[in-house]
C-alpha cells in the first residue's frame, strides 16, 4: 500500500481519525490544509496587495441605485450580471471596457437597453459606441471619488463583507440622499 506511505509531515487526511495530529506536526487545525474566509468576505490577491472592488449602478444624475462588492482579483463582467437585475432596465448602460463582452450586449439588446461600452482593443471587429454619450461616465468616476472621500470605504477597515457593504450604503446615504 503505497498511498499510505507518507512521512510524519504529511498526513494522510483521509486517516485523520486515527491519528492524533499534535504529535505528527504542527499545524493549523484540520480542514483542508488552508485558511478560508477571504473569498467569502470579498478580499482578493491582486498586484497591489489584497483589495476589494465596488460595482455599482447610478442613475442619470450620478447617485448610486445599487452596489455589489467582489474580490479585487474577480472580473467585472459577473458582477454586472448579478447587479443589473436587482433594478428595472434602463434606457442606456454606461460602462468601460471591462464590461466589453457578448454576452453582457446580448442580454442588455434582449431588454432594449442601449449598450455605450467602448471596444475592447484585442477585438477584431469592434462594435460601435456613442463617443459623446460616454462622456456621461464622468459621473460614475465622481460617484466613487465622491464615496471614498469617507476613509473607512478608501481603505477597508472592516473584515466582513456585510459590514464594509453596510458601510458603503450608509455613506451613500449620507452623501446623496439625506442632503
Amino acid at each position: 500500500m503505497d498511498r499510505y506511505f507518507l512521512r510524519p509531515d504529511r498526513l494522510n487526511r483521509a486517516d485523520r481519525d486515527n491519528v492524533d495530529r499534535q504529535h505528527a506536526h504542527q499545524g493549523p487545525p484540520f480542514g483542508g490544509g488552508r485558511k478560508r474566509g477571504d473569498f467569502h468576505h470579498a478580499v482578493g490577491r491582486s498586484r497591489g496587495g489584497r483589495t476589494t472592488k465596488i460595482h455599482a449602478l447610478t442613475e442619470d444624475r450620478g447617485r448610486p441605485v445599487a452596489f455589489l462588492i467582489t474580490p479585487g482579483n474577480c472580473h467585472d463582467l459577473p458582477a454586472a450580471r448579478d447587479l443589473l437585475p436587482t433594478v428595472p432596465p434602463p434606457r442606456r448602460l454606461l460602462a468601460d471596457r471591462a464590461y466589453d463582452a457578448n454576452s453582457l450586449r446580448n442580454w442588455l439588446a434582449e431588454r432594449r437597453v442601449k449598450a455605450v461600452i467602448p471596444p475592447n482593443p484585442t477585438r477584431k471587429h469592434p462594435h460601435k459606441y456613442d463617443a459623446k454619450a460616454y462622456k456621461g461616465r464622468n459621473l460614475i468616476e465622481r460617484m466613487f471619488c465622491r464615496l471614498k472621500d469617507f476613509r473607512r470605504i478608501a481603505t477597508r477597515y472592516d473584515k466582513r463583507a456585510d459590514i464594509y457593504l453596510s458601510a458603503i450604503l450608509l455613506a451613500a446615504a449620507i452623501t446623496w440622499w439625506i442632503n
